[in-house]
């Protein structure tokens, strides 16, 4: 039976709202999601998080961000405003020719790391997306030649080096192969099948050739996010030059487009000659969801379960999206009794 190392700090960061549009609106990344994962999997063996330092998260991410995360919000009470959103963006359109420099004052600074307005800030946001981070190493910790789930929130697949957005703040994924590669892999393979295309991870790898991506996900050229990545063309650079693979998706795809798209995934995979896997597991492309227009059912991710299981790597899987709660649960549950099947 698969392990589950969850935190209690999971339901630490409470987003309130995002602004979406302009309009301050309710969220869906919200601390019910932990419940009702747990809800599903509470006769599974869990573990508690350990806490880790932050060797191996600075080794994916901007020092300058991990700071910014962890003292924003005692910044931010000057304002007298509930959440840090930011209001100004460093683009390249703002910048032209000149340097980018460093901000003082936090409601600048909230721009340069932050690259949307969905993506508050709140008094236990740091918390809760650190404690995401040590679930994830915890897994390294423990997976050996098997299978185990961390029961990470906030998601992280939206997070790139230098930024966060997408209603993710540290990336999870990222931190978990590389701490797999440092603990003696040569070869990772990220496989995420959350509905909207890991932009974060897939900028942090894609000039690497020791780890793979690759993102089954909604077409982000028919007007979904992450809108500026996740398109066929992108296939790395450098020496990450065919180790990165999209499979864009039309809205309103179902099981059949969905699970051909994962299978190739699984043979690229196999191609790659990984030696561990770290699964980003997002079931917002299930039919009921209200964040993505996929159709996918909950046979689908059964199967998606088992495609991947058949790899028979090290497997670490970790939580992205999914925000319909009433089946959010089933749909976890599913997706990992069948990739231990």
């Amino acid at each position: 039976m698969i392990r589950i190392i969850r935190s209690p700090r999971a339901r630490d960061h409470v987003p309130g709202a995002e602004i979406w549009l302009g309009m301050r609106t309710p969220g869906t990344e919200v601390p019910e999601r932990v419940d009702a994962i747990e809800a599903a999997i509470e006769d599974w063996p869990t573990m508690e998080a350990l806490p880790h330092d932050d060797e191996v998260l600075l080794r994916v991410h901007d020092a300058r961000l991990v700071e910014h995360l962890h003292t924003v919000w005692d910044r931010w009470g000057e304002y007298g405003a509930d959440r840090v959103v930011p209001y100004l963006f460093p683009t390249a359109g703002l910048l032209g020719d000149l340097p980018e420099r460093q901000p003082v004052a936090p409601h600048a600074a909230a721009g340069r790391y932050c690259y949307d307005t969905m993506t508050l800030v709140g008094p236990g946001t740091w918390e809760g997306a650190r404690a995401a981070v040590d679930v994830a190493l915890t897994c390294v910790d423990v997976v050996g030649d098997g299978v185990v789930y961390g029961l990470t929130r906030p998601p992280g697949h939206h997070v790139t080096r230098a930024a966060y957005g997408g209603s993710c703040y540290l990336n999870n994924a990222a931190v978990a192969a590389e701490a797999l590669r440092r603990a003696g892999h040569e070869r990772v393979a990220i496989v995420d099948i959350d509905a909207h295309h890991g932009n974060g991870t897939q900028d942090i790898f894609y000039g690497r050739g020791d780890v793979f991506y690759g993102s089954l996900h909604v077409d982000p050229g028919a007007g979904w996010f992450p809108h500026y990545a996740g398109f066929a063309d992108e296939v790395g650079i450098d020496d990450g030059a065919g180790a990165n693979v999209n499979i864009p998706l039309a809205p309103g795809a179902g099981d059949e487009a969905w699970l051909d798209g994962l299978r190739r995934l699984a043979d690229a995979v196999s191609t790659f000659g990984a030696t561990a896997l770290v699964f980003s597991l997002g079931v917002d492309a299930a039919a009921d969801d209200p964040e993505s227009p996929l159709q996918v059912s909950v046979d689908g991710y059964d199967e998606a379960g088992r495609i991947l299981g058949e790899l028979r790597l090290p497997t670490v899987a970790l939580q992205e999206g999914g925000y319909h709660l009433p089946t959010l649960g089933s749909l976890v549950r599913a997706t990992l009794e069948g990739l231990e099947a």
